[in-house]
C-alpha cells in the first residue's frame, strides 16, 4: 500500500503506467521500485505546472492515496530500488542528451537558412563574417556533441563498465551546447527571434530544461 506525492514527472496524467520508488523499510531507508499503472484506485494527478518550455509535455504531481500494488508489480529485488534508479539513469540521461542535440541541429538549420536570405549592406548576413564565424562554431560544436552522445549510446548497448561517465559527459555536453546554439540563434535572427512567430525562441526555451533534468549538469560534473 503506497502513500505519498511526487513533484516533476514527465507526461503526468498522459502515461498510462507510473515508475514509483517508495521506500519500504524506514528504519533501513531502504527503497523499493514498483509499477503502478494510472487506472489504480487512489492514484490521481495533481497540479501541473506552468513551464517556460517542453510545453508539449505536462508535468506534474501524482497523489498515491492507499494505493494498493501487488507483489508482481516489484521491479528488480525488494529493498533494492536505488540500484533500479541509478541504472536508469545512465540510459535516460541519453535521452536527454539525444534531445539537446536535435534541438540545437534544428535551431542552426533554421538560423543558417534566414542568414541566407536577410540582407543587410547588400549581401546576405551570412556573408558577413562575424555571423559566418557564428554559425561555423554552431555546427562545429553540435557535431562534437552529436558524436559523444552516439559513443555513450553504444557503450549502453554494449553494457560497458564506463558508462556512467560517459552518459554524464554527453548528458552535460550535449546540453551546454543546445543552450549556447539557440542563444545564438536567436541572436543571428535579432528581434525576429525574439517573437514567437519564428521557432527558435521556443529552441532556446527548450534547450534549458536539458541542462536541469536527468539530473542537473553540476551533479553531472
Amino acid at each position: 500500500v503506497i502513500n505519498g506525492t511526487k513533484n516533476w514527472i514527465s507526461n503526468a496524467g498522459i502515461a498510462d503506467f507510473y515508475i514509483v520508488f517508495a521506500v519500504t523499510d524506514r528504519e533501513n531507508r531502504r527503497v523499493t521500485a514498483f509499477v503502478v499503472e494510472k487506472d489504480r484506485p487512489g492514484f490521481s494527478i495533481g497540479k501541473l505546472e506552468h513551464k517556460m518550455g517542453i510545453k508539449g509535455s505536462p508535468t506534474g504531481s501524482p497523489v498515491l492515496e492507499d494505493v494498493r500494488v501487488p507483489q508482481e508489480n516489484v521491479i528488480g529485488e525488494v529493498g533494492k530500488g536505488m540500484r533500479v534508479a541509478l541504472a536508469t539513469l545512465e540510459r535516460t540521461r541519453l535521452g536527454a542528451a539525444a534531445q539537446a542535440v536535435g534541438i540545437a541541429q534544428g535551431a542552426i538549420d533554421y538560423a543558417v537558412q534566414y542568414a541566407r536570405e536577410r540582407i543587410t549592406f547588400g549581401k546576405p548576413i551570412i556573408d558577413h563574417q562575424h555571423i559566418a564565424f557564428k554559425l561555423a562554431e554552431m555546427e562545429a560544436t553540435t557535431a562534437a556533441a552529436r558524436e559523444l552522445v552516439y559513443k555513450a549510446c553504444a557503450m549502453a548497448d554494449r553494457n560497458e563498465p564506463q558508462l556512467g561517465k560517459y552518459s554524464s559527459m554527453a548528458k552535460l555536453i550535449a546540453s551546454d551546447n543546445a543552450m549556447r546554439v539557440t542563444t545564438d540563434a536567436v541572436q543571428i535572427l535579432g528581434g525576429y527571434g525574439y517573437v514567437n512567430e519564428y521557432p527558435v525562441e521556443r529552441m532556446m526555451r527548450d534547450a534549458k530544461i536539458t541542462q536541469i533534468y536527468e539530473g542537473t549538469n553540476e551533479i553531472q560534473r
